[in-house]
């Protein structure tokens, strides 16, 4: 199994440090990270596991929203305490803190249900280049002389595929609001229903906020710029596992006060619509 793929596992292995005081209490590891802050990511999935430790396991999340709060301190473990805050027939309502130091660095409530029949329509997938023919972004990040790019494409369990080309470098030859991606995990993952979900929402909170930057003409490596997730919305349509590959296509209709917002939906390749995301960054650039 590919090193990257074990430590997302440890990561979302979340021990369950309130159990001897029956409280809803979880502690787990932060992956490291070149920059020394916590990846969104993880801290959403983290939460999203402790949050299902609490609830049947014939109950799976199908949305959640996230508020990050403080950025997160990699050299440290993340305690995630959990509320109960509705028991229903068919739904369960969970509050998520995670804590760092004592203090609030995400805040997440999620919802939980059965499975169940309706109605059903979705949004059709995009006629696009399979990811056999894209290049990947491990082997263009690996070939960047830049410790970042090196650590995002050795330590990173996902890999990632842009349709257009990536703006790791350099700006958009086009500019345009809208980017679509492959990705999958770079090892098989156990058969566990809650995990892929978990899972996904690590991945969710990768390049979600590059179609601002494409919008604009700009690349990562703009001078000056400075971008954070501010929060994040996810709901899960259907199940689907994270080590296929999954076509993830994304937009910004808005960016205006040093805030810009992007939408993103999932698709398996057989065109199934597996969730949608929404997410609120912060992008500043220096005024020239």
């Amino acid at each position: 199994m590919s090193d990257s793929v074990e430590s997302l596992l440890t990561a979302l292995d979340l021990a369950d440090t309130g159990a001897r005081t029956r409280e809803d209490i979880f502690t787990g590891p932060s992956q490291w990270m070149p920059q020394g802050r916590v990846f969104g990511g993880q801290v959403l999935a983290q939460s999203v596991v402790a949050a299902s430790r609490t609830v049947p396991a014939d109950r799976f999340i199908h949305s959640m929203h996230g508020y990050f709060l403080r950025p997160g301190d990699v050299e440290l473990p993340i305690t995630f305490a959990v509320d109960r805050i509705h028991d229903g027939r068919s739904f369960m309502t969970r509050r998520t803190q995670a804590y760092q130091k004592g203090l609030p660095i995400l805040s997440m409530i999620a919802s939980f249900q059965d499975d169940d029949e309706g109605l059903q329509h979705a949004t059709e997938m995009p006629d696009v280049a399979p990811p056999e023919d894209l290049p990947s972004d491990t082997d263009i990040l690996s070939a960047i002389d830049d410790p970042r790019a090196r650590a995002w494409a050795a330590d990173r369990p996902f890999e990632i595929r842009h349709i257009t080309e990536p703006i790791y470098l350099a700006p958009p030859s086009e500019p345009s609001p809208e980017q679509m991606l492959w990705m999958r995990a770079k090892a098989t993952l156990p058969d566990d229903r809650g995990l892929h979900q978990a899972a996904l929402a690590y991945a969710s909170d990768y390049t979600l906020l590059e179609p601002i930057l494409r919008r604009h003409g700009l690349s990562w490596l703009t001078p000056g710029l400075k971008m954070a997730s501010l929060d994040h919305g996810m709901w899960w349509h259907a199940p689907a596992r994270v080590d296929e590959w999954l076509l993830y296509v994304q937009q910004s209709p808005s960016a205006s006060g040093g805030r810009g917002l992007t939408q993103g939906r999932f698709y398996s390749r057989e065109g199934v619509l597996i969730a949608s995301v929404a997410q609120e960054g912060m992008v500043r650039v220096p005024r020239t």
